[in-house]
């Protein structure tokens, strides 16, 4: 009874517009203090503590700092100069350089958002002028900004391994195969889709004109090499590696580019700090949360509730991916991960999938989510920087969301994927 009220006042407090952080803590306090049989109000505030003061947590503020300070030095730019560098001169050279790009940058700013607004800054209007259709340029970059939270580090992935307590660097590892496998499915839909519809001597040429910017950006390659080079040298934890890349950023932004002087440094960590403080609280109140549920018995009843209704491992699993999907439309990722991860956790596990494994499938899944309707951030940044609607590029991305659901069941059934990399490390 008390769980179900929690969830009618969480849904309800949330179609009011009530902030997810505060929705969360708000519905778990109001039962907690006031419906007969919940546990007491003093376990949401011990709760809240609890699972904030927690030291892994402390790479999110970083790597969040990182990525503001590499946007603020002209980074974006110089990627995308080294992605035309690398693939610039192929047949639709610059919607190559559109996906690559993403993967650079997402292997620095750990945010969906972040990179699509970074690339697409760079890209849309230069891809628009060189005869890609607007809608399509959006799309493209919305699609390929998602790989901003599935290529280490990744946000959802530190978020992840704190609340199941799995090693960071083990999941860091796990998400760079499945990351290339989505980002080789977009290049393939592009191709597809622009066969007989661009001038390639046109498209080609634009190519070549923007790897003119990418002097100076193999700095920026550096850093995915110092975080998962350090973590696994034993030169440093994940946390302390998340320290390590924004001193880094601030060397190559400040001494290296010089695009950052001492005046822009306040407003950096203002707009870092903002968007910390507004992940933490859903952190702190989802602890609170979680707990509450796993008081109530919930995780293990849904567990026995799915088992029974099936003993098909695979039919489990494409249940959970279809759970998962749904809820990416709706919820953002980190939220959302702490959430429902005490109440997945156990029905994988008595599927025998690794914790490593499933951490990726759900936030693979729910990256998906930055790309779907009603929420779907990534294709209202990206319709704002192409001027184009948001229906026309939600059009344009329903063939990228075909290469999505294909890659994401081969990284649900082929566990190999995400794990192989960090088998190899351990050894």
């Amino acid at each position: 009874m008390s769980a179900a009220i929690l969830f009618a006042l969480f849904l309800l407090l949330m179609v009011l517009g009530t902030p997810l952080g505060i929705a969360i803590g708000a519905a778990t306090l109001l039962v907690m203090q006031f419906v007969p049989g919940a546990p007491p109000a003093s376990l949401l505030i011990k709760n809240a503590i609890v699972g904030s003061d927690n030291f892994p947590l402390v790479a999110v503020p970083m790597f969040i700092l990182a990525g503001e300070i590499m946007l603020a030095g002209g980074l974006s730019g110089r990627i995308v100069g080294m992605a035309a560098l690398l693939v610039g001169r192929v047949r639709g050279g610059l919607a190559y350089v559109n996906v690559i790009a993403s993967m650079f940058f997402a292997a620095i700013s750990g945010s969906s958002p972040a990179t699509v607004a970074a690339i697409g800054s760079n890209l849309i209007p230069e891809m628009a002028k060189r005869g890609y259709r607007p809608d399509f340029a959006a799309a493209l970059t919305s699609a390929s900004g998602m790989l901003g939270v599935m290529i280490p580090p990744s946000i959802p992935l530190i978020i992840y391994g704190v609340v199941a307590n799995v090693s960071l660097g083990a999941l860091f590892l796990a998400g760079i195969v499945p990351g290339i496998l989505f980002g080789i499915g977009f290049m393939v839909v592009a191709r597809m889709v622009l066969r007989g519809n661009l001038d390639e001597s046109v498209a080609t040429a634009a190519a070549e004109e923007v790897s003119g910017q990418g002097r100076g950006g193999i700095w920026a390659l550096f850093v995915p090499i110092i975080i998962l080079g350090g973590i696994y040298g034993g030169v440093f934890t994940p946390t302390e590696a998340a320290g390590v890349a924004v001193v880094y950023a601030l060397f190559v932004g400040m001494v290296v580019y010089r695009e950052i002087t001492l005046a822009q440094l306040p407003g950096i960590l203002v707009r870092s700090g903002t968007m910390t403080a507004t992940i933490m609280i859903m952190v702190a109140m989802a602890f609170a949360f979680g707990r509450f549920m796993t008081i109530e018995g919930i995780p293990g009843a849904l567990a026995d509730l799915i088992t029974g209704a099936t003993d098909n491992p695979i039919a489990i699993l494409l249940l959970l991916n279809l759970v998962l999907l749904i809820t990416g439309m709706f919820l953002e990722p980190v939220a959302a991960i702490i959430i429902l991860t005490p109440i997945l956790l156990p029905v994988t596990q008595t599927l025998g999938v690794d914790p490593v494994h499933f951490g990726v499938i759900i936030t693979c899944n729910l990256a998906i989510g930055f790309c779907t309707p009603p929420v779907g951030i990534n294709l209202f940044i990206a319709s704002s920087i192409a001027r184009v609607p948001v229906e026309a590029v939600v059009v344009r991305v329903l063939p990228f969301m075909v290469a999505m659901l294909i890659s994401m069941a081969l990284v649900t059934f082929v566990p190999a994927l995400s794990l192989l990399l960090p088998a190899l490390a351990l050894d």
